[in-house]
């Protein structure tokens, strides 16, 4: 059962989920300012690390430009704990185990992995608005090179 996509234009959906240190944080919470929100499917591995440290090393640039970043994953708030330490992640890791947030933003579902259809997790990544609306959807992003492709569309780099 593939869950429906959302679109640029669309209003983001919003969502209190507790971040690495247990503090329920909200979409809500950064009314007025730009939001990249990406779902992620595990913490520690390989690519989700090359994404998030790829996120961390631009984050000055982001936050300078006004862009506040989000990352979710089903992970539990003690591997998002360590993880967050483990590579020195300055921005807000979201907990959603029971994928209720991934589902409502299109990010989990029937998707491929080695060939086979499985569900899970679909690495994705929003942009949203000051006025809440989503103005960049990407979804099935690499998660190599993801970051800088990203600020090239956002004309924050080269």
């Amino acid at each position: 059962m593939a869950n429906a996509k959302l679109a640029v234009g669309d209003k983001a959906p919003d969502f209190t989920l507790p971040d690495s240190t247990g503090k329920d944080v909200s979409l809500s919470d950064y009314a007025g300012q730009h939001v990249i929100v990406y779902f992620y499917p595990r913490a520690g591995t390989p690519g989700c690390t090359k994404q998030a440290c790829d996120f961390r090393d631009n984050l000055a640039v982001l936050n300078d430009a006004g862009y506040q970043v989000l990352g979710i994953s089903p992970d539990s708030q003690q591997a998002l704990a360590k993880f967050a330490e483990n590579q020195q992640l300055t921005f807000p890791l979201l907990s959603d185990p029971d994928k209720k947030v991934m589902r409502e933003w299109g990010a989990f579902g029937e998707k491929k992995n080695y060939g086979k259809v499985v569900q899970g997790v679909i690495r994705s990544t929003f942009v949203v608005a000051p006025d809440g609306t989503l103005a960049e959807v990407r979804y099935n992003v690499r998660a190599t090179g993801h970051v800088a492709m990203l600020l090239k569309n956002l004309k924050l780099a080269g």
